[in-house]
């Protein structure tokens, strides 16, 4: 099946067949979830109704498209058995993506430009920041009806919800690399709020491990905690290539930095842990309990380009010079631009 566009003619009202026009947005959304789901049954789990009534709407569609194109889109198979679609329906379910797609994004960019909504993601160690900085605009955005949306984001995944527009700003951080860092930033308007390298927290004893600090060149030698995903790996990559794990002695790999914390601070490895150095810097002042007991050193040098974690706020680029001043987007980069000043002055 072919579906194209309705063909203009300025000053001709465009002709609809009665049977596409009573085809509801609803209907297309249960026809989606069946093809998803497999079945009736589980299709209305999914959307919290009877059976019934899901079936009763891939009834109507067959009947509707049956009569539009010559063929239905739904077949049964028999109890338990996954609905068959044919290909009118298979192509069917593929244009009410779209059209479902393409009419949710139009209704969120409209709510954006008018100021109603604003989505925003932070990383686990940026929330503080970011909730710090929400309290200046909060009781302003209520009255005026603003939807404030704040998402927990992974740091791997900062720049892809910007491009994709599924959030509209993001707090966290990101690894940028000599040589490539302009390109990387290219497509954002960035807020910075630091800087940094990397930190050791470790359950060796001072003997073993001695100092304050430790080089980045001697990496290799001691048994490590590291990130399967995230900054740290971005970071290790960036100085030793991608099978830096060939390269180093990796005692652990972690998907988050809590179990590395409690797998050092219970003994079940002996060795170091690989951090930011904003988390050695909270764990060695006390502000970061789940590392308690753990001592901190700072990684010194490089092994490669040099690289660095750039905490701050982004936005895709130009987007707020295309709203006023007014716009909650804009007023909540103020308020956080104030709040990135205030932690500067903090003792």
């Amino acid at each position: 099946m072919v579906v194209s566009g309705p063909q203009q003619n300025p000053g001709r009202q465009q002709q609809y067949p009665t049977e596409l026009l009573d085809t509801t947005m609803d209907q297309l959304r249960t026809l989606i979830t069946v093809h998803e789901a497999g079945t009736a049954l589980a299709a209305a789990r999914r959307l919290g109704r009877e059976q019934s009534s899901v079936q009763k709407q891939l009834d109507t569609m067959n009947r509707t498209f049956a009569a539009l194109c010559g063929e239905e889109l739904v077949l049964k198979q028999g109890r338990g058995r996954d609905a068959r679609f044919t290909a009118t329906g298979e192509a069917l379910v593929e244009l009410a993506r779209r059209t479902l797609g393409e009419w949710s994004a139009g209704v969120h960019d409209a709510r954006r430009r008018l100021g109603r909504t604003l989505s925003v993601g932070t990383t686990r160690y940026t929330l503080g920041f970011l909730l710090d900085a929400v309290e200046y605009v909060s009781g302003d955005f209520d009255r005026e009806g603003v939807d404030l949306k704040i998402t927990h984001v992974r740091t791997g995944d900062l720049f892809t919800k910007l491009r994709s527009q599924e959030l509209d700003l993001v707090c966290g951080s990101v690894v940028v690399t000599e040589g490539e860092e302009s390109a990387q930033l290219a497509p954002y308007e960035v807020m910075e709020w630091r800087r940094s390298g990397l930190s050791l927290l470790t359950n060796l004893p001072p003997e073993r491990l001695p100092g304050a600090s430790f080089r980045a060149a001697d990496l290799p030698r001691l048994p490590l905690v590291v990130s399967t995903g995230g900054l740290i790996d971005r970071f290790l990559a960036a100085w030793y290539g991608s099978d830096y794990r060939q390269k180093l002695t990796v005692a652990a790999e972690i998907e988050a930095a809590h179990y590395g914390f409690e797998l050092l601070r219970s003994g079940v490895v002996s060795g170091a842990m690989l951090v930011t150095r904003g988390l050695g810097e909270a764990a060695s002042d006390g502000h970061l309990p789940e590392a308690e007991g753990l001592r901190t050193l700072e990684v010194t040098g490089d092994v490669g380009p040099r690289t660095e974690v750039l905490v701050g706020v982004f936005t895709r680029r130009g987007e707020r010079a295309s709203y006023g001043p007014e716009h909650p987007l804009n007023r909540l980069w103020e308020a956080l631009s104030w709040e990135s000043e205030r932690w500067w002055l903090r003792p």
